[in-house]
């Protein structure tokens, strides 16, 4: 977003690539001798280096990202056609592509979709100051580009939901797509997701060229802006015009950001426009580090502005009172890579946090892969937890969980080495689909003086998905230890309200739920849910709900159901409460070591039920199949596997777990459950399968899509809708 400018701006482009540039530029004396050199011709090399560089340089600097992270796939390309392959994600680079509307003919289209019933971002932003937050990292679609899901269970990932309120997916192709794994997520926690357009170098001051050469084309090309966006399910744009105009090309780019925000709040309930600070009305490439008349014409037609970075410390308040009543509409940018940004992001990231926060506008994160890119001690999940805890220590917890039922969570952090179905694992492979995200919980940073460690640790068992939240430590005589794993509010009526979660523990650890409540006169009152008797502590709490236990899963989990009726109150909290089993027996002194796994937790009102159609009344089918076979009998299968409800009725499902069952002729009374094999998660109608192997003797491949309810219940296998396949003769 920035560029090179008097030597005091920083380009946008990462840390690395103006030091690779700096490093050609100061080798020029070298590379060319002792001898007396003309400057102007020095000037004339590094340009021509410059340009070398800048048209080399994201992909030299995808292979040095993919060299430092071994783990994470190589980089793909968009599709050039329509043919079949692995469902990706991915740019529009020019603007005939967006005029012709060629992506959706694209065989990837579909899959990139966002999923429908996860979206809680069609409000409007609320009236306060807020956290927008830009990801932008080696040029975009790294791990994410995977629809269906990738490999690498150390991918980037972010789970500080609840310090977010617009999240911006950056890069510097012309019009940059979120993945749907990001837009489902972020919808998931009520956050809404931003595309990107972007026109830079003379390739951009070509495309305005064209697209503001008349009002026409200005409106139309706005159109199709608002069209991806309404159609793949996300929330708006960002807009970042890094190029010099003519004078005469400022009222059609105001026809262009005007209709784009009209067009995007017609279509898109809640949708934003936001304007970078970059050119000017009369038409300059001058960054102004603040809201003012040079800039303010272009806010005034949109949803608000997102500051450049290199801000002086009043620039906040000069902003603030240049936008009146629209203070929060103004995001004062931060680099976390600290090029030339108030504070030097990074680790103090908090300084520049503080003093916008003081001055009550809103802020804007770029880059915070920082902590990921530049491989932070001690480790990713380690070091990102201190980062934004530092975030919010500095600007608050002012996100709170969406306030509808049912709500569920299994904690995953869409990573991971394992995945589970209602406790039995059915996937020992490594994994990573942000898609996949539960709600996250609101741990405090680690703090080696607590008697138990809180942590989402993926290499535990999970009941659910590949996440958890792991209590370990040991507890002093009849004492327990609680932490709080979320806030929100929960308007309750007059129905009870049931609340399952499962519990994996060691020998003498308990693990109950703690439900902090208030009522309309702000009288407040706790609710422990416990399966033990804790007579000990028990007046700590204003009730004691005993849970109903459900064992005899193999896999060691148990799930607790209790039911409150806490009518007029709002639910605010919920804690996790750790104790002993045995904490009624006086005769136990001594700390002993404690250890227990949370895997899920469902709310729900005493009425509700997931509704499953039966299988009869979905329509399932098979298309591009492509059968390849080897010398000796064997097989490779591609298919794209699509279903919908015969009735044409859309229900609200959270996902679909994809199951293949290889049937041979001898196979007479099997079970599903004993030989069906995981392929993976689905949140649209549609799931690719791509180089199956089949072997010789099989005569049939079913395809089995489970259904997965909001409430985290799953249709049973032999109930589900299935597509079956007859294997080709060789």
């Amino acid at each position: 977003m920035l560029k090179l400018k008097n030597n005091k701006k920083h380009h946008v482009h990462r840390k690395s690539e103006v030091s690779v540039t700096k490093s050609w530029c100061a080798m020029i004396p070298w590379l060319l001798g002792a001898a007396y050199i003309n400057r102007q011709f020095l000037i004339n090399v590094r340009n021509i280096l410059l340009f070398f560089l800048d048209a080399i340089q994201t992909p030299f600097l995808f292979l040095i990202f993919i060299m430092s992270n071994p783990k994470s796939e190589s980089v793909v390309s968009e599709p050039s056609d329509s043919e079949p392959s692995i469902p990706i994600s991915y740019p529009i680079k020019t603007l005939s592509e967006l005029e012709s509307r060629s992506y959706f003919e694209s065989f990837h289209y579909p899959f990139n979709k966002a999923s429908s019933s996860v979206n809680n971002s069609s409000s409007s932003l609320p009236n306060r100051r807020r956290l927008l937050v830009c990801h932008d990292m080696a040029g975009g679609y790294l791990d994410d580009k995977w629809v269906q899901g990738g490999t690498n269970p150390d991918a980037y990932a972010i789970w500080h939901w609840h310090l977010i309120d617009v999240f911006v997916y950056f890069s510097h192709s012309l019009v940059t797509l979120p993945p749907p794994s990001w837009t489902n997520t972020a919808h998931r926690h009520g956050v809404k997701v931003l595309g990107t357009f972007i026109t830079e170098w003379d390739e951009g001051k070509a495309v305005c060229d064209t697209m503001l050469s008349t009002k026409e084309t200005a409106h139309m090309y706005a159109e199709r802006l608002a069209e991806l966006a309404a159609d793949l399910g996300f929330d708006g744009w960002l807009i970042n015009m890094e190029v010099n105009l003519d004078p005469g090309q400022i009222s059609n780019l105001k026809e262009f950001v005007a209709h784009l925000s009209l067009t995007m709040h017609s279509s898109v309930p809640g949708s934003l426009v936001i304007w970078y600070d970059s050119v000017t009305v009369d038409g300059k490439l001058n960054w102004q580090d603040q809201l003012n008349e040079h800039n303010k014409p272009f806010f005034d037609i949109c949803d608000g502005i997102f500051v450049n970075y290199t801000w002086k410390e009043d620039y906040p308040r000069l902003s603030a009172a240049v936008a009146s009543d629209r203070k929060f509409d103004v995001y004062m940018g931060i680099d976390i890579f600290g090029r030339n940004t108030y504070g030097g992001g990074q680790w103090n990231v908090n300084v520049a946090l503080d003093v916008i926060k003081k001055n009550d506008v809103s802020a804007a994160i770029f880059a915070p892969g920082w902590v990921y890119e530049t491989k932070q001690p001690p480790d990713f999940q380690t070091a990102q937890n201190s980062w934004w805890g530092l975030v919010e220590k500095s600007w608050g917890v002012l996100q709170k969980l969406p306030g509808v039922l049912p709500f569920y969570t299994n904690f995953d952090q869409g990573r991971g080495y394992h995945i589970s179905v209602d406790g039995d694992n059915v996937s020992d492979a490594t994994w990573c689909n942000i898609s996949c995200q539960g709600f996250q919980p609101l741990l405090e940073s680690v703090d080696p003086t607590n008697s138990i460690q809180v942590s989402v640790d993926l290499k535990e068992a999970s009941y659910s998905g590949g996440g958890n939240i792991t209590f370990k430590g040991s507890l002093e005589e009849q004492t327990y230890y609680e932490s709080k794993i979320f806030q929100g509010e929960f308007l309750l009526n007059d129905l009870p309200i049931h609340f399952i979660y499962s519990v994996k523990s060691d020998g003498n650890s308990s693990l109950g739920l703690k439900l902090e409540y208030t009522s309309t006169s702000n009288k407040r009152a706790s609710v422990l849910l416990t399966s033990r008797a804790v007579n000990r502590f028990s007046s700590k709490f204003s009730k004691i709900v005993m849970t109903r236990e459900h064992k005899g899963l193999s896999s060691g989990w148990v799930i607790n159901e209790g039911v409150v009726a806490m009518n007029g109150y709002t639910l605010t909290e919920i804690h996790a409460v750790c104790y002993g089993s045995n904490d009624n027996d006086e005769t136990l002194a001594s700390p002993s070591d404690y250890f227990a796994l949370l895997g899920h937790i469902t709310i729900k009102t005493s009425d509700y039920k997931s509704y499953f159609p039966v299988s009869s009344s979905w329509l399932v089918d098979g298309s591009c199949i492509k059968w390849t076979s080897d010398p000796l009998g064997s097989k490779t299968l591609d298919v794209k596997i699509s279903w919908k409800l015969k009735n044409g009725q859309n229900f609200l499902f959270l996902k679909y777990n994809v199951y293949l069952v290889k049937l041979s002729k001898q196979d007479v009374g099997i079970t599903l459950e004993d030989v069906k094999e995981y392929l993976g998660v689905a949140q649209v109608n549609c799931f690719y399968v791509s180089d199956l192997e089949v072997p010789s003797d099989t005569s049939s491949l079913k395809f089995i899509i489970q259904v997965c309810g909001v409430d985290g219940t799953i249709q049973e296998l032999d109930e589900s809708p299935y597509y079956q396949l007859e294997v080709e003769d060789p």
